[in-house]
């Protein structure tokens, strides 16, 4: 197990011929792995570094963490004009492939620990649900028509510990009793990510894909409060994930939908 991150190693583990990727480029130190990859979107490279200084996660909050402490990593993956309507799966199909990747590392015995607050937060359930990782997703330009890009954008607390931790709602992995390397961690997700997004890119796998959401996914089934732009606050029960991976409540005046980008928090209730 090392903590360092070897652009030759990961690079050769993750590019081999059943994979998609390209290449996985390692730097010391970025601003935001997003933004890097946004300025330079080429489907299938991967950028991640061992110390991101001005991460951004939804709705421009920060993420930042002491280096080497944790994987920061973003991947550009094509976006099919034919799929792109569902397009708001991008961002629960990769907290869902870290979600199958942390459960592998985590080992037999281990893997129900992680679950997912939608959209495409995962969260550890033996650790009073605190937040191991954070997902941000970004469309980028298209250089012409046709297909699109996307990059997939992720931060996964590895080795902090709890005075390394920004909020009393974050955990890390080392915390939970999971001792792995970020090596580790990059390849497994990585691994993860092109099954997953497979899965959504191909029509006909996408039922498979919404199953095993719908089973990760703690929000659904439970009492939430979804907090709007505009200060409102409303409540509801979490029933299901639409075909646009949105979720739908049940309030007092029937069933609400609410896409990802247009809610501040879905917080549970209680």
């Amino acid at each position: 197990m090392t903590s360092a991150l070897r652009q030759s190693a990961l690079t050769r583990h993750v590019t081999d011929a059943m994979s998609p990727w390209l290449d996985v480029r390692v730097r010391d130190a970025v601003g935001s792995t997003n933004a890097e990859l946004l300025a330079d979107p080429r489907p299938w490279h991967v950028l991640t570094t061992d110390h991101q200084q001005a991460g951004r996660g939804r709705l421009a909050r920060s993420w930042e963490t002491p280096a080497g402490t944790a994987v920061a990593l973003s991947a550009c993956v094509p976006v099919p004009s034919a799929r792109m309507p569902d397009a708001g799966w991008l961002p629960l199909l990769t907290g869902l492939a870290v979600r199958d990747a942390l459960a592998s590392l985590a080992g037999p015995g281990r893997a129900e620990a992680f679950v997912l607050k939608w959209p495409n937060d995962v969260l550890v359930a033996t650790d009073d649900d605190r937040k191991v990782c954070g997902v941000l997703c970004e469309l980028a330009p298209a250089p012409g028509p046709g297909d699109g890009v996307a990059v997939l954008g992720l931060g996964i607390n590895v080795h902090q510990t709890r005075e390394q931790l920004p909020v009393e709602t974050a955990t890390s992995l080392q915390l939970c009793g999971v001792e792995v390397g970020r090596e580790d961690v990059v390849v497994a997700v990585l691994r993860a990510l092109a099954h997953r997004h497979g899965q959504w890119a191909t029509p006909s796998r996408m039922p498979a894909l919404r199953a095993d959401y719908t089973a990760a996914c703690a929000t659904l089934g439970r009492e939430v409060d979804i907090h709007l732009p505009s200060g409102a606050v409303e409540p509801g029960r979490a029933v299901r994930v639409d075909g646009a991976g949105r979720l739908v409540i049940r309030t007092a005046g029937g069933e609400r939908t609410h896409a990802a980008g247009d809610v501040v928090h879905a917080r549970l209730s209680g």
